[in-house]
């Protein structure tokens, strides 16, 4: 039996991977501080679940003893939640990463998947943005995320299996649910509110629906090691304009959404191909952005989701700020 253990499993994306990989008859460790709520991952016979900190060395370097693959998730996530303690950010982000991803290696595990971000290739005007392009980060927390792929790649030996992947921004329902990024947003305002306000909205921005997302991290952990051992992936669906997305959410909700044009003096564009990870892993997102938006909209009409417009365990600066977290 294939032994995981996952860094954030209980967050957005770990909340669904967790169960996903119990389900295809994995052994799974996760590591989470449980602050967006105790109760996100159900017991499971092979689930054991470790309420702790990333930055507890001693705590990682036990529990990870005999695990197979490493999967670390857990950060600061996003850029308004990272400026939000820049500090934090940085010592959960950068500084605890070489120690982990040298405490994997001496406990010979084998194969190390690090969750990066699209971001971290800056604002680009080429068509394609694939993995071979320069990356131009332009804040601190794509600046650290660019910085923990190098970090990582150094320790790439016959034995240790580094992989980066790096997502779009992620969409859809998941147990531990966030609704502060942009179709969850879109979404949540519309059934809640009837009305979107929308930045700009000539800016691309690609999503990745959660269940692919999830697809895609099994795709690393079952790949052939030589298709893998030192790659970097994108996983992304497509690239829609902010106004494409409205009116998919509109679509979607109902007619008498109203979408309020604003104008934006933030013209940030971001957009990355995936056809690398398609050609050499076959892998190729099966849902649609539109998909994540009626699954939303169904948690919210079944009530899975309540008090979605102020509850704090929905958005991470919320919660970040309650509990202040050092």
């Amino acid at each position: 039996m294939t032994k995981v253990f996952i860094t954030g499993g209980a967050g957005y994306v770990g909340a669904v991977l967790t169960p996903y990989l119990l389900d295809k008859g994995y052994e799974v460790k996760v590591l989470d501080l449980m602050i967006y709520g105790e109760k996100v991952l159900q017991e499971h016979k092979n689930l054991k679940i470790l309420k702790g900190d990333i930055r507890d060395l001693k705590l990682i370097e036990r529990e990870s003893k005999k695990c197979d693959v490493f999967i670390h998730l857990a950060c600061i996530s996003n850029d308004p939640s990272f400026e939000l303690n820049p500090k934090l950010g940085k010592s959960i982000n950068l500084d605890a990463f070489e120690p982990i991803v040298k405490i994997a290696k001496k406990n010979s595990i084998s194969r190390f998947i690090y969750a990066s971000s699209s971001s971290v290739y800056g604002v680009k005007k080429a068509q394609n943005v694939n993995e071979e392009m320069n990356l131009e980060p332009i804040t601190d927390y794509s600046r650290f995320k660019a910085d923990c792929e190098k970090i990582l790649l150094k320790y790439l030996s016959k034995d240790f299996i580094p992989i980066i992947i790096r997502p779009a921004t992620v969409c859809g329902y998941s147990p531990r649910q966030r609704l502060d990024v942009v179709v969850n947003i879109l979404t949540n305002l519309a059934f809640h509110k009837k009305e979107i306000s929308v930045f700009g909205g000539d800016q691309l921005r690609p999503n990745i629906h959660i269940h692919d997302m999830v697809r895609a991290y099994i795709s690393l952990i079952e790949a052939e090691k030589k298709l893998v051992s030192g790659q970097i992936f994108n996983a992304g669906f497509e690239n829609q304009t902010v106004n494409e997305l409205a009116l998919l959410v509109k679509k979607v909700i109902g007619d008498n959404v109203k979408i309020k044009k604003i104008k934006s003096n933030d013209d940030r564009s971001y957009h990355i191909s995936s056809k690398k990870i398609e050609k050499i892993l076959g892998f190729k997102a099966e849902k649609t952005i539109e998909d994540a938006v009626i699954e939303l909209k169904n948690a919210f009409v079944t009530k899975k989701l309540n008090d979605t417009l102020s509850n704090e365990f929905y958005f991470n600066i919320k919660r970040m700020n309650n509990i202040n977290l050092k």
